[in-house]
């Protein structure tokens, strides 16, 4: 039985002030000239150690510098080319720092592509199509006042990039390159975290300190294993099947040969945990477009058979070329790119006017020809024809070319409908509303929610694309509607049914969607995190510091609030009854106490002491469900937990309000009774401890692994490698790294 709430579509971020691409930005980069000097020696070329460094940003409209940022090298066979490849990190010396919304740059000096064209053409492409893909412009770089060049700058796939594109980033990243197959190699997760040159081939780039593969190694099982009958369904459950079809559409249209489908290389997968799927993020796109090093045509290759052959295999393409209902979706998504997506004539009249502004750029920038002897001549040759080499075609041609080819080979088919982006949410205790977006080969569709109570009989409701329905806007193929009068404690169970003009029908998920009862005895809340001296940090609504506690629903169903209450005074377990609304699964909710219910019905009827008080979360009847004691408090800095739901709590000198506290890096009180651990990494099996203290140690889960009464020692022989949290009996707790 499937359990969700609050899947919507992936957002698709305005390009906003960093990434403008009908001007061409400046970047001016100061570091120390032995610095540089040493980042270009050749010994030195894969390291990625990030220096210090001044980077100004100015695009005509905006002049903006951050001092100091951590500086690199970046990429893979650009590192050793004449024209280098960098990354600029915001975040290096200054934690959490972000710049427009971004913590990290990556310059790709594009030194492969004679256009500097092509990546870029590719990224437009795929946020036309409503893909999460990185931002990108053209920009130009001086290092030291020197220019080194016209670069393209592309939004790097982190954190910030997946809470923009999935409005949660707690879920797990995995940076996936050669040779990521997605082959099954068994059921146990620690299998895919095998390495190849120094690297993991499925590289978690977030929640490395659980470094859980469970999630990712139930994909690949269900990927490889699920029977070919039920393929689409199981598939459906844990991937985003119907984005990753636009994506192939995409890769198969710019000959991306060095991605997954040919090169088992370059992508993300990102586990949604808004939705318990999977979703597929394309990444480095230089070698597209008519760039070629391995000797095939990709401007004529089937569509239908673009992997490599032999013992090649590429089970998340081939398996959906082999199921034909996804089979016809995808050569839906293939033929509405061609036709209707894409317009040739504008793509190159707009790819001309941004070629004609970098012109004068390439002309100036000294490491273009240094490569492959490239001139201006060629620049502007490189659009029109292939310059021999890895240069197959030119930009133009290959866009001709291969979409004349893709529509010849097009298999003229009538797809079943595609129903994407289910959620529901309860509005109150008796009120639902479902939507879900719709797409059919023949309009009209006609959607309807079939529905039912207590497991009695299944009723169905219309559901409509007309703005007044919950549906969002009119006519943006979002179709929704509201269920009515369902009685206290009932659960609902659905599905959504989609028929076209031509007759073809979809039901799906394949099993009901479930909605739990309201409320749940059992549900489990948690106060996660707390400020009880707002100055600075976060406005309320209105536009007020006030203090705040944060709610964390870690259940994979949503929890009604109605009949929960918050206290700062134990005894009294009603002080102030939480709104009539529903918490989603791994949701995290603000509530202001700021004494002032006037404002809203997420505002208390108490405010926080700063010198120490309780907080408690009661349900009906005074059962407690979680509460917490604190004591003297420091303005704009949160108390919380260490980990979502975890047992210990820490001070964050950067809180995260509404948002997940898992960190890149931990961050304690201090207080006057301090005492240190050293060595801190650990080296050795005893650690010492700077005093005589009573202490219990907590692994990254808040499991306790260790105590000692009046210790001035830690014996760690029998620890694994991680990170630990050592506390002492007054409450002073340190981060413990054992390396």
């Amino acid at each position: 039985m499937i359990m969700i709430t609050g899947v919507s579509q992936p957002n698709s971020p305005e390009n906003g002030q960093l990434y403008k691409d009908d001007i061409l930005p400046v970047i001016y980069i100061s570091i120390d000239p032995d610095t540089l000097e040493w980042l270009y020696q050749q010994e030195n070329l894969e390291s990625n150690i990030e220096f210090s460094a001044r980077f100004i940003f100015d695009n005509g409209e905006i002049i903006d510098t951050i001092d100091p940022v951590g500086f690199r090298l970046r990429g893979n066979t650009s590192r050793y080319s004449q024209k280098k490849s960098f990354k600029v990190s915001f975040n290096r010396f200054t934690s959490g720092r972000k710049y427009y919304g971004v913590e990290k740059l990556n310059l790709n000096g594009e030194h492969n592509d004679p256009s500097v064209m092509r990546s870029k053409v590719c990224w437009d492409i795929l946020r036309k199509m409503n893909v999460p893909a990185p931002r990108s412009n053209h920009v130009k770089v001086y290092i030291n006042d020197n220019y080194y060049g016209l670069y393209i700058s592309v939004e790097h796939i982190d954190e910030e990039f997946i809470k923009s594109r999935f409005g949660y980033d707690d879920g797990n990243l995995y940076k996936c390159l050669w040779p990521a197959d997605l082959n099954y190699l068994g059921d146990n997760p620690n299998l895919y975290k095998f390495e190849n040159g120094n690297r993991r081939a499925y590289a978690l780039k977030t929640n490395k300190e659980a470094d859980d593969y469970t999630g990712f190694a139930n994909f690949i099982n269900i990927l490889n294993n699920s029977p070919s009958s039920s393929f689409a369904c199981d598939l459906g459950d844990v991937f985003n099947i119907y984005d990753y079809l636009k994506v192939i559409s995409a890769d198969i249209l710019f000959g991306n040969w060095d991605g997954y489908i040919y090169n088992k290389n370059n992508f993300y997968l990102y586990h949604n945990s808004s939705s318990g799927k999977m979703e597929f993020i394309p990444y480095d796109l230089d070698n597209t477009l008519g760039i070629d090093w391995i000797g095939r045509d990709w401007a004529t290759r089937n569509i239908y058979d673009w992997q490599q052959h032999g013992d090649n295999y590429r089970p998340l393409y081939q398996r959906i070329i082999a199921d034909e209902d996804l089979k016809n979706q995808y050569s839906y998504f293939m033929n509405k790119l061609v036709y209707e997506t894409l317009n040739l004539d504008s793509l190159i009249s707009s790819v001309s006017q941004r070629r004609d502004m970098i012109a004068s750029s390439v002309e100036d920038d000294p490491y273009y020809p240094l490569d492959y002897g490239y001139t201006l001549s060629d620049f502007y040759d490189s659009f029109y024809q292939g310059l021999g080499g890895h240069v197959d075609y030119g930009l133009f041609p290959y866009l001709q070319t291969r979409i004349s080819s893709i529509k010849s080979q097009l298999e003229s088919t009538s797809m079943n409908p595609v129903i994407k982006y289910i959620n529901n949410n309860r509005l109150s205790n008796s009120v639902v509303t479902i939507r879900a977006m719709v797409i059919v080969q023949e309009q009209p569709a006609s959607v309807s929610v079939e529905y039912e109570i207590d497991g009695i009989g299944f009723t169905s409701e219309m559901m409509y694309d007309d703005g007044q329905h919950y549906d969002d806007l009119p006519n943006d193929n979002i179709y929704g509607c509201i269920i009515t009068d369902i009685p206290d404690n009932s659960f609902v169970k659905y599905q959504i049914k989609v028929s076209d003009n031509a007759g073809k029908v979809s039901l799906l998920p394949c099993e009901p969607i479930l909605i739990p009862a309201a409320g749940g005895d059992d549900a489990v809340l948690f106060i996660n995190e707390f400020m009880a001296s707002n100055e600075t940090t976060i406005k309320d609504e209105h536009g007020d510091y006030n203090d705040w506690i944060e709610i964390y629903n870690p259940e994979d169903f949503s929890v009604w609030l109605g009949d929960k209450y918050l206290t700062d005074n134990i005894t009294v377990p009603d002080k102030w009854q939480l709104p009539d609304k529903y918490i989603a699964p791994s949701e995290f909710i603000i509530i202001w106490a700021d004494d002032d219910t006037d404002q809203g019905e997420f505002h208390a009827n108490f405010k926080l002491s700063k010198n120490g008080e309780e907080i408690g979360l009661f349900k009906t009847g005074g059962v407690e469900v979680d509460n917490i004691s604190y004591g003297s408090q420091t303005t704009d800095v949160s108390f919380g937990r260490v980990m979502d739901g975890n047992p210990v709590w820490i001070s964050f000198q950067n809180p995260t309000p509404g948002a997940s506290n898992q960190t890149s890096s931990l961050e304690y009180r201090e207080h006057q009774n301090n005492f240190t651990i050293y060595p801190n990494p650990a080296s050795g099996n005893i650690l010492r401890i700077s005093k005589f203290i009573n202490f219990s140690v907590y692994n990254i889960y808040g499991q306790i692994v260790d105590e000692g009464n009046n210790c001035d020692f830690i014996n760690i022989a029998s620890y694994n490698k991680g990170v630990y949290v050592v506390v002492s009996n007054s409450g002073i707790r340190k981060k413990l790294i054992i390396n």
